[in-house]
């Protein structure tokens, strides 16, 4: 199309590492308009973009310099919805558009789909005729068509006698139509018998989303208490109004058992979204959900940014969780981005915890969420009862990890035919090994952080950097040999001693080192959840989520880790860690116990736990960061300087203090060393920025970057809004 005989220009928008748009010709013929997916020359080579913006204005002059779109790909169009969440990410997190698209835009190589055949009776028997054979005729007599794999599964037969039947002419193949990526859920498969706390509480949310429009709920429940199948009645209504839903997870190794539960309520598994789904898979799912051809999407934090055709409700589970925050590349918080795509969708959102956020918390005293709470156990079951082994005074012999009271705890469950769990949030066998003779530790070559010993693998291992090596014979500073102490304990140690306290149990290691697979996690989280195994010896993979009927006894190894360091949240996600881990005890029968091995019983985090008074805790947290104006009260950003020279490193750092904005309401700290001053070979400076809750941080940063000068060599800069981990 072309005005007064003038081309017509599109801005496009390509997935990279930059924050603007380039202008296209767009060729005769081709209609575009914005949220169209395009290929076009980027430099020498072609790239996929998103039309942004149609009818652009082009001086005379250039026409002739523009290059034109090549073509416009077989795809939905990007929604207005979904292109405004792009852009409000981009400024508010201060990443380029462009990455932000990307995440938009990971649909892999569509290309032809595999072939699916089938076969179906068409002529006379063979004249051989086998057992085999003749169970396959038997089975297709009924005139319907079945997958080969399936006909020869159902049967019992190898692949080779289908084939020989289809060479005889006794069968004769069918191509059958794609596989469907997920079926449809059915609203009413399995509905639950509700107890009355939860029944009032499924009503608010089905009417929430049968009334439409922008909402945020807060679902919180005691562990146990039933908030799956409670907010389950909201995903199934919205399926009632023919709309797209999306369940997102912390982990992929959570949706295991979710999958199970979903299937059990809706008939069907939902769609799936992560990063071990096959890239094959990844793409007809991507299409899918364009085409409005999916239901329901259960996923990690990517799958926010799915093109979704009608989305119409989204609910983030364990909305607590650590794992919603991404730390590299875009820098973003997924539940707070959840929340950001509803109302740009105009959409209601759930929020589901047993431990909300302090965040969340806030918001819902202020009326800004509403707020359900689920204060039973599904069944009546009784909350587990907790109490602390002071260290001080009880604690375990030297060299030992477990105390006398705590094994003794786990002698009586086992002699119940109950299940223990021994929890440590510290993976391999010891977090130092130590030269006995001259006192070196081993550390990383690479890091500001010691090697951990992994004995399952024989390897001294960074779990900042990944580097590795096996133990050396002898140590490198005064030669001794066999002089290496494993010092402290990590979940590989304490198996290790959990064996021979319970000699004969069947004990198992769950930690995410350890996985191979995601098949190989699933089973065995089945494997304990079918009772298969006595004792679970687990870092925080088994903290939450997970569903273990014979597991009524949680040993807190070490309650007093997460609050050793200077991290503003330390206190939160010890509490919240906690919690969900003593919360997996006494969820089906019997009673549940918990135990926190701790140097201070008197902390608060330690006396919220045993008194199992989360609002206490909530209050006094709350109140901490009011008074020193930490999130949610006031706001924070990050500015991470590295290189590979110390000195400049730490020059840079201060030349970007020097020419940070005044402002009254604004405080910028340091620089000073991270706390994990080198990482990968490369040092590392922070800036800290504080403002107050309202004050427009993302626009304070731009203006400051501005005057930044450009960094030189190693030198890389890195700002983080709303930061998460201070590492």
């Amino acid at each position: 199309m072309t005005t007064l005989g003038l081309p017509k220009f599109v801005d496009v928008l390509v997935p990279v590492a930059l924050d603007h748009t380039y202008s296209y010709r767009v060729p005769r013929g081709l209609e575009l308009k914005p949220g169209d997916i395009v290929a076009v020359p980027l430099g020498a080579r072609q790239a996929i973009g998103v039309v942004w913006a149609d009818d652009v204005t082009i001086k005379p002059g250039l026409h002739n310099r523009m290059k034109d779109v090549e073509l416009k790909l077989d795809y939905p169009p990007l929604k207005p919805e979904l292109r405004k969440f792009v852009d409000w990410i981009s400024e508010y997190t201060l990443s380029p558009r462009g990455m932000v698209l990307r995440m938009c835009l990971r649909m892999g190589e569509l290309g032809p789909a595999r072939e699916r055949v089938g076969v179906r009776l068409a002529g006379p028997p063979p004249k051989r005729m086998t057992s085999a054979r003749a169970r396959v005729l038997q089975l297709l007599a009924d005139g319907m068509v079945r997958a080969k794999s399936e006909a020869a599964h159902e049967a019992g037969v190898s692949a080779g006698v289908i084939n020989g039947l289809i060479d005889e002419g006794a069968l004769e193949t069918v191509v059958l139509p794609p596989e469907p990526v997920a079926r449809n859920p059915d609203p009413d498969h399995d509905v639950p018998e509700f107890t009355d706390a939860q029944r009032a509480a499924a009503d608010t949310l089905r009417m929430t989303v049968e009334k439409g429009g922008f909402s945020v709920t807060l679902v919180d429940g005691v562990t146990g208490s039933g908030k799956t199948e409670v907010y389950f009645e909201a995903v199934a209504e919205a399926i009632r109004k023919k709309k797209q839903v999306l369940i997102l997870m912390p982990e992929i190794a959570l949706t295991a058992q979710f999958l199970d539960r979903f299937a059990e309520r809706f008939g069907v598994r939902p769609a799936e979204w992560h990063s071990e789904i096959a890239p094959r898979k990844r793409a007809r799912t991507w299409a899918a959900v364009a085409a409005n051809e999916v239901s329901v999407v259960v996923g990690a934090r990517s799958a926010l940014f799915l093109p979704y055709a009608d989305l119409g409700l989204i609910v983030v589970d364990e909305e607590h969780d650590p794992a919603y925050k991404q730390e590299d590349g875009v820098r973003y918080h997924a539940r707070d981005m959840a929340v950001v795509r509803a109302r740009e969708t105009k959409i209601p959102i759930v929020l589901a915890s047993a431990t909300p956020s302090v965040e969340t918390v806030v918001n819902a005293k202020r009326g800004r969420y509403a707020h359900l709470h689920l204060p039973e156990r599904f069944g009546g079951q009784h909350l587990p009862s907790v109490e602390a082994i002071d260290l001080r005074r009880e604690g375990p012999a030297r060299g030992r990890f477990i105390s006398p009271r705590l094994a003794e705890a786990v002698k009586i469950a086992l002699e119940r035919g109950e299940q223990a769990l021994l929890f440590l949030n510290r993976r391999g066998f010891a977090p130092l090994t130590l030269c006995n003779a001259c006192g070196h530790r081993m550390a990383c070559p690479n890091c500001d952080a010691w090697l951990v010993d992994h004995r399952f693998k024989r390897r001294l291992v960074c779990h900042h950097c990944g580097c590795s090596m096996p133990p050396p014979e002898q140590c490198p500073k005064c030669e001794a040999k066999g002089s290496f102490v494993a010092v402290g304990p990590g979940v590989e140690r304490l198996e290790q001693e959990a064996a021979e306290l319970f000699p004969g149990a069947r004990i198992l290691v769950l930690s995410s080192d350890l996985v191979d697979t995601m098949e190989r996690l699933r089973q065995e989280l089945d494997d304990v959840a079918q009772g298969r195994f006595d004792i679970v010896v687990g870092t925080q993979l088994v903290a939450k989520g997970h569903h273990f009927p014979k597991l009524n006894l949680v040993g807190i190894v070490d309650a007093d880790l997460g609050l050793a360091n200077g991290d503003p949240r330390a206190a939160e996600r010890t509490f919240q860690l906690l919690h969900q881990v003593v919360g997996r005890a006494g969820r089906e029968e019997g009673r549940g116990y918990g135990y926190l091995q701790t140097h201070q019983p008197e902390h608060p985090v330690m006396r919220a736990l045993i008194a199992q008074d989360r609002e206490a805790f909530y209050a006094a947290e709350i109140e901490v960061r009011e008074k020193s104006g930490y999130p949610p009260f006031g706001r924070l950003a990050s500015l991470l300087i590295s290189g590979a020279d110390k000195h400049a490193t730490e020059a840079y750092a201060r030349q970007i203090a020097a020419v940070s904005p005044i402002h009254a309401e604004v405080r910028v700290l340091g620089p000073a060393e991270a706390p994990l001053a080198v990482v990968r070979g490369r040092y590392r400076f922070r800036l800290l920025v504080k403002s107050p809750r309202g004050f427009d941080l993302s626009a304070y940063l731009r203006e400051w970057l501005a005057a930044v000068p450009k960094a030189k060599g190693t030198l890389k800069l890195e700002v983080d809004v709303d930061p998460q981990s201070f590492f």
